[in-house]
């Protein structure tokens, strides 16, 4: 795998990245759709979708050991030309994700209610969240069916296919969101619910449409009903060895932005809105960064799967670079238009306000923000995960929430905990470049 010089390293670079930031850039104007549409119903409605969000985000954590060592160890695999191997880890994935997307989100439906009430959702919000929170519910088996086999296509370096199918995953929800919410063409006007509605079509689609391309023969892998009917136990093993590191970062991770949700839940119904507003439009600059850390992610890989680690090396500089180039930027537009983004939003003016100086806040961390999505999923493709979860846990749990509570409680309130926030980020950028550059990712057999 001829990826060392600097010129076909950059090509490489684009080559991943481009099509990955693309799809989370695609993902992301789906989410600023959706919280337009809802914006327009109120911000008791943005809380509820908010609120339900974050739960969500949080059963998902289960599924992160398979999606991160699958593209670990696909990526490996893809490395090293051995593609019966990186089949044998998507049939263990796939099958097991999707037992426990459907296993738990049977659980999370039947305790919707209970979990929103935890969540701190006023009764309006309440009211309007758990229809909602439940057709989310429904859509967890697609969704890690979804994610688990995008993981493996860009294990195998295949980053086209999943943008092609976030476009028509995206193109379906838009299309079903307009129609329901507001009850255009004779339908009727569901507000909240035809947001959750147009939400479980769009995942149906995709993780449908993944594992056809998977077991299709349309990608270097190809996978079989028989193969998911297969139980690999050592495979399994592996999967997990690098993996459940990853799941105990992202479970720590989520844990705490539930925890700080509930923060911010605390001060209000217009702060918890004016929060998710600025999340949102946040996401035009971190979605970039996730669409780079898994560029770094399987080109780590594939040149350790390769044997040449000063190449592996060279890929997660180089796409740090490209990264910290395009959120610094998106960082200055947050700072100088901060109003104007919030706007797009609601109208709301202590919302609005709100969003604003939050933005603000924010917009001041981005190069440090991307240095720690880039760096960190370069130690995820190298199965560093072990770091990766003792950072990622120390800056949320000890950094961010304890000045959270701190700041919110001296008065300081939404900006206070926004605060917070980018103190967090900015450690755990600086520690996960350490841990980069001390190179012992290097030497890691998975």
């Amino acid at each position: 795998m001829r990826f060392f010089r600097g010129g076909i390293l950059r090509r490489r670079v684009v080559a991943l990245a481009g099509p990955a930031v693309a799809e989370q850039m695609l993902q992301n104007a789906l989410g600023i759709v959706d919280m337009i549409l809802v914006g327009g119903i109120g911000p008791a409605a943005i809380a509820a979708v908010g609120m339900s969000d974050q739960i969500v985000m949080l059963v998902l954590v289960s599924f992160a050991a398979f999606n991160v060592g699958t593209t670990a160890l696909v990526a490996r695999y893809a490395g090293s030309r051995d593609m019966a191997a990186a089949a044998r880890v998507a049939h263990q994935a796939i099958l097991v994700s999707f037992g426990l997307g459907t296993l738990l989100g049977a659980i999370v439906f039947v305790a919707a209610p209970r979990a929103l009430g935890l969540m701190g959702a006023a009764p309006d919000v309440l009211a309007l969240g758990t229809p909602y929170f439940r057709l989310m519910c429904v859509s967890i088996p697609f969704l890690a069916l979804s994610v688990v086999g995008n993981a493996t296509l860009r294990g195998i370096g295949d980053t086209r296919t999943p943008l092609f199918v976030a476009v028509a995953a995206s193109l379906l929800h838009v299309t079903l969101a307009f129609l329901l919410i507001f009850g255009h063409l004779g339908l009727p006007r569901l507000g909240v619910v035809g947001a959750g509605i147009a939400t479980l079509a769009a995942r149906t689609l995709s993780g449908g449409v993944t594992l056809w391309v998977l077991m299709s023969g349309r990608s270097l892998l190809h996978l079989s009903f028989g193969g998911l009917r297969k139980w690999q136990g050592e495979t399994m093993l592996r999967l997990l060895r690098v993996g459940l590191p990853a799941a105990g970062e992202q479970f720590m991770m989520r844990l705490g932005m539930t925890l700080y949700a509930r923060i911010i839940a605390g001060l209000g119904t217009a702060a918890f809105a004016a929060h998710r507003v600025a999340l949102t439009a946040e996401s035009l600059s971190f979605t970039p960064g996730f669409g780079f850390a898994l560029a770094a992610a399987t080109l780590v890989g594939q040149g350790l799967g390769a044997r040449k680690p000063r190449a592996a090396e060279a890929a997660g500089y180089q796409t740090l670079h490209y990264a910290v180039a395009m959120m610094s930027s998106m960082g200055l537009v947050f700072f100088i238009f901060s109003r104007p983004l919030v706007l797009v939003f609601t109208q709301d003016p202590e919302v609005v306000d709100l969003a604003s100086l939050c933005l603000k806040i924010v917009g001041l961390a981005q190069p440090v923000l991307a240095s720690s999505m880039v760096m960190a999923g370069a130690l995820r493709g190298a199965g560093d995960t072990r770091w990766t979860l003792l950072i990622t846990a120390s800056g949320v749990w000890l950094v961010r929430i304890p000045l959270a509570l701190l700041l919110t409680n001296l008065g300081f309130g939404l900006p206070g905990a926004w605060v917070a926030m980018t103190i967090d980020l900015t450690i755990r950028g600086a520690l996960m470049y350490w841990r980069y550059r001390a190179g012992r990712w290097k030497y890691i057999q998975i």
